[in-house]
């Protein structure tokens, strides 16, 4: 067995960075991540500069990203060969009868070493329509497998285990670090959010080190916290 440390990878939607930001450092700071998979990073006007100085706040920096996922890593950490994938999503139907669009979707990754392992890192979030969720998926798992490594896929998918997305990811035969209730971060009762390993990782979900009064002011989601050996 290796004698290198673990890799620790957070998966948060961090809800545009729009919740109480102090409890929310907080949160990333007890959960001590090598790499932070971001979903829901701001965005708009002056989106970069957001980016980074949501990064700073937590220790870390922003290296990656794609529509609003980015990953963020910690000194010493070096994510390589990172490519994105931008997804068109279709008009949606909302509640009396207002017709609404969504944001683009996307998906982003990269490389990191762990021993004498190269593994890939990659974040999504899905969308809110069923249809388009089933499209959105297979582009992602496109990106994961173009990296020729074993991976860590992580993010929100809007859908709880019962669904067509979950059964996808089984049937690419990826392993379900099984997270419990993810949403909302308040009264915690939808699993939405999934963190899935490439068969042969040595890989398992870690306990939160943060209060639950933390956990719900930062966002409207509970984080992943996932822990990889070589």
């Amino acid at each position: 067995m290796s004698d290198s440390p673990p890799l620790r990878v957070l998966s948060y939607n961090v809800h545009r960075w729009g919740d109480d930001r102090t409890a929310l450092a907080r949160v990333v700071k007890a959960c001590a991540p090598d790499v932070m998979l971001v979903q829901e990073a701001p965005t708009w006007w002056g989106t970069r500069r957001k980016r980074r100085a949501m990064a700073a706040t937590f220790g870390m920096r922003y290296v990656a990203a794609s529509a609003r996922n980015a990953i963020l890593v910690a000194d010493g950490i070096d994510l390589t060969g990172i490519r994105g994938r931008r997804i068109w999503r279709p008009f949606i139907r909302r509640r009396l009868n207002f017709i609404a669009t969504q944001l683009p979707g996307g998906a982003v990754g990269g490389v990191v070493v762990l021993g004498s392992t190269r593994l890939a890192v990659v974040v999504c979030h899905l969308g809110l329509h069923p249809r388009g969720r089933v499209h959105e998926i297979a582009q992602v798992l496109t990106l994961c497998r173009s990296f020729g490594t074993p991976y860590l896929l992580a993010g929100d998918v809007n859908e709880e285990p019962d669904g067509p997305i979950w059964k996808r990811l089984a049937e690419e035969g990826l392993v379900d670090l099984d997270a419990g209730p993810t949403f909302n971060s308040t009264t915690p009762h939808k699993r939405i959010d999934a963190a899935e390993l490439t068969p042969g990782l040595n890989g398992r979900r870690r306990h939160i080190p943060a209060t639950r009064e933390d956990l719900a002011a930062a966002s409207d989601h509970l984080p992943l916290l996932v822990e990889i050996r070589s």
